[in-house]
């Protein structure tokens, strides 16, 4: 089996933990009552009618009240609190856990 290196590349990347917290997400209030509960453009609320948001998340445990979801290439997923959104090389976003991310990613000095 042959081996490879990925390519460095330099990306941008934003840790998301609640709703309307990315910094493209350009995100309104969604409830005159609760003025906290925000709707993001890139990470918008979790909603799935087979999956309610009392359940847990399966990966963190956490409630999916607590969760978002994001629309990548490859279809939607799951963001659980603490995975950091990723703009790939081609302006497309994604979620990555935080073990992995801190595995794979290294900051960048900024000059």
């Amino acid at each position: 089996m042959s081996k490879f290196r990925k390519k460095p590349v330099v990306i941008e990347a934003t840790q998301w933990f609640k709703n309307g917290d990315h910094p493209q997400d350009n995100s309104q209030p969604t409830s005159q009552s609760n003025p906290t509960l925000c709707e993001g453009e890139v990470v918008r609320y979790y909603r799935d009618p087979e999956i309610g948001e009392g359940s847990a998340c399966k990966k963190c445990h956490k409630w999916m009240l607590y969760h978002g979801w994001i629309d990548t290439l490859e279809g939607g997923h799951i963001v659980c609190p603490g995975d950091w959104i990723i703009t790939g090389v081609k302006g497309e976003k994604y979620p990555c856990k935080d073990e992995i991310f801190r595995m794979t990613y290294e900051p960048v000095e900024q000059s």
